[in-house]
């Protein structure tokens, strides 16, 4: 059944010339079919570079927004109209608008995982693997980080000699793990090294031997010597290394890093998609695309 829906999308694809993209935390049966897999500003950028006409996100919604920003040409779904992100809607133009004017002089600093909204009011974004060399980069010493605090923090703690204001948003997945639950994976898996997402809170990520992004936690483990890992992001990755190295032993850190939003994207969503049946066209004005697009232009230029 999945193999027969798996077949039907791949030929369609194929017919309408489209484009599939899945992040990292979708299942496995949605990387098989998609044409990159990745973090979400790497996926953007991979879009932005082929020639297909059509875009299909597997992810979340400020995902397919930041695929239309660097590819406003293209016709871009969202697989999963109901996908969104509960860090990226955490905070939005007017509030940082209203920070921002209590904090003159400070450069805002923007998480890639935001609204295109409240991107035209922020003067960089970042990723995790990048956030720390940008803001380093910055020339100014006073920072405002946004939205997700224990990034910020992991960000703050790397790069002392700056001031950098936090508000206080993030990750409801990755913020549930508690220093406990470290406690409770080290003692059941002692030899495993821990590699954990810098969106934990600074509890867990101080009791990390790697901390990183995702794809930097997916390299890492898979060019380590080492024969056992506890992972400490989203579960899907702990699934998808097993694949991709089966000679070695991957633990979840934690039962609690399920993220609902990216398994609401199924395979009859993507069939949906190509079908003309299902899925949401991205729609963003030429304002928010232009707006938009000068903090993610600041992150490329710096990064």
């Amino acid at each position: 059944m999945i193999r027969d829906i798996q077949e039907r999308i791949l030929a369609l694809k194929k017919e309408k010339d489209a484009l599939i993209l899945a992040h990292s935390y979708q299942g496995r049966e949605i990387i098989e079919v998609a044409d990159f897999t990745g973090d979400s500003f790497q996926l953007s950028v991979m879009a932005s570079k082929a020639k297909n006409p059509v875009v299909i996100m597997c992810g979340v919604r400020f995902m397919a927004e930041t695929v239309k920003i660097l590819s406003p040409e293209k016709t871009v779904y969202l697989a999963n109209p109901i996908a969104g992100c509960p860090m990226a809607e955490q905070m939005d133009k007017e509030l940082i608008s209203a920070v921002k004017e209590s904090l003159p002089g400070y450069t805002v600093v923007a998480y890639i995982n935001t609204t295109a909204e409240l991107k035209t009011v922020c003067d960089v974004c970042v990723t995790s693997s990048s956030a720390v060399k940008i803001v380093k980069k910055i020339d100014n010493d006073k920072i405002l980080f946004l939205p997700d605090c224990n990034l910020g923090h992991y960000v703050a703690q790397q790069v002392p000699e700056k001031e950098i204001k936090l508000l206080q948003g993030g990750c409801p997945v990755h913020a549930a793990v508690t220093k406990q639950d470290v406690e409770i994976a080290k003692a059941a898996h002692p030899d495993a090294i821990l590699l954990v997402h810098p969106e934990c809170i600074p509890e867990v990520v101080a009791m990390a031997d790697y901390v990183g992004s995702t794809s930097g936690i997916m390299e890492y483990a898979k060019k380590s010597d080492a024969k056992e890992f506890i992972i400490g992001t989203e579960m899907s990755i702990t699934e998808h290394l097993q694949y991709e190295c089966p000679d070695k032993k991957f633990y979840y850190l934690s039962k609690k890093i399920l993220c609902p939003n990216m398994k609401a994207t199924t395979l009859i969503d993507v069939l949906n998609c190509l079908e003309g049946t299902g899925g949401e066209v991205i729609e963003l004005s030429e304002d928010v695309i232009r707006d938009a697009r000068k903090c993610i232009d600041r992150m490329i230029e710096l990064g």
